[in-house]
């Protein structure tokens, strides 16, 4: 259920007091220099909606821990923008989807597909609501030809095996290893659900990203004392302008009104979080060059003090 704006001011003062989730240690923490090492963020595309844009590329974002590289959403072009970060697509270990939203999940075969062809070596572990499993096994039904055309004619390897889905429908903790916690979230993204966010808590450093979401206190739970804040954002200014160039305007703003966060909305959830950087991205709209960025960052400065990044494409952090 949304809720509405003065029970969610009311209710993010409860969440300021609420310990950090961040772990006080690690499996084998001391070990390895990689599981030690600083994470990296990258976001690969920054744009909102499932229209391809001009301005921005579709959502997907990569967490890059040593020489693992872990991607968050599978927007069409994923696997290109993969290429342009000059990041392998055979360093995949895990791939996580928010919310079955074709935005986000639109490349999710492809970047498998494409990474079996550049050497990616199993098992490649995938994460999501159901029906991540259906999805997972249609990749090899919909390239069969292919698939057996190159084990036939090039010696590769075989797909099958190279993947494994887990469906998760609940909070908690999805994956870990040594170096790298991963932890789910159910959030607010009617009429998706379920829809989750997810945290990335390495001994130096922890990044969630909220997936798509109307304001939700769950995700201020996940993301208390992060060091980063990826937040889906809503400029409500062009939200009318947007909706009128589609043939379904009105049921369009009204699906953006109840299941997206306005810009000042994002500024209080990061404020109620203490995340010491917010990130903005998936913007929405996401290919209007009259929007600055500081027309961004203005609403969510409103509440939040610390330090506002304005995304863009294959920007690293």
């Amino acid at each position: 259920m949304r809720i509405g704006r003065r029970e969610f001011v009311r209710a993010v003062a409860g969440f300021i007091a609420l310990p950090s989730p961040r772990p006080s240690a690690f499996p084998g923490e001391g070990g390895s220099t990689d599981a030690l090492e600083t994470p990296r963020l990258v976001l690969l595309g920054t744009g909102g909606g499932p229209s391809p844009k001009r301005l921005r590329s579709a959502p997907a974002q990569l967490v890059l821990v040593g020489d693992d590289a872990y991607v968050v959403d599978c927007g069409n072009g994923v696997a290109r923008q993969m290429a342009r970060a000059g990041v392998g697509l055979a360093r995949i270990r895990a791939v996580f989807i928010t919310h079955h939203h074709s935005d986000h999940n639109a490349d999710y075969g492809n970047l498998l597909l494409m990474g079996w062809i550049d050497g990616l070596k199993p098992t490649v572990d995938t994460y999501g609501p159901p029906p991540l499993a259906k999805l997972t096994a249609l990749i090899e039904e919909v390239n069969k030809v292919d698939i057996e055309t190159r084990i036939a004619d090039e010696g590769r390897p075989p797909f099958s095996g190279l993947v494994k889905p887990h469906e998760i429908t609940t909070d908690g903790v999805v994956m870990q290893t040594a170096g790298l916690r991963v932890t789910a979230a159910l959030v607010d993204h009617p009429p998706i659900r379920p829809a989750f966010a997810y945290r990335f808590d390495t001994p130096s450093r922890s990044i969630v990203f909220s997936g798509d979401t109307a304001p939700s206190r769950s995700l201020i739970a996940l993301a208390k004392d992060a060091d980063v804040l990826v937040h889906e954002v809503l400029y409500l200014p062009a939200v009318a302008r947007l909706a009128e160039s589609e043939r379904q305007a009105a049921r369009l703003r009204e699906h953006l009104l109840a299941s997206h966060t306005p810009s000042t909305e994002v500024g209080r959830v990061a404020a109620a979080a203490g995340v010491k950087t917010l990130v903005l991205s998936h913007f929405v709209p996401g290919d209007d060059p009259s929007i600055t960025d500081e027309m961004w960052a203005a609403g969510a400065r409103t509440h939040f003090k610390g330090k506002i990044v304005v995304g863009r494409d294959l920007m690293v952090l």
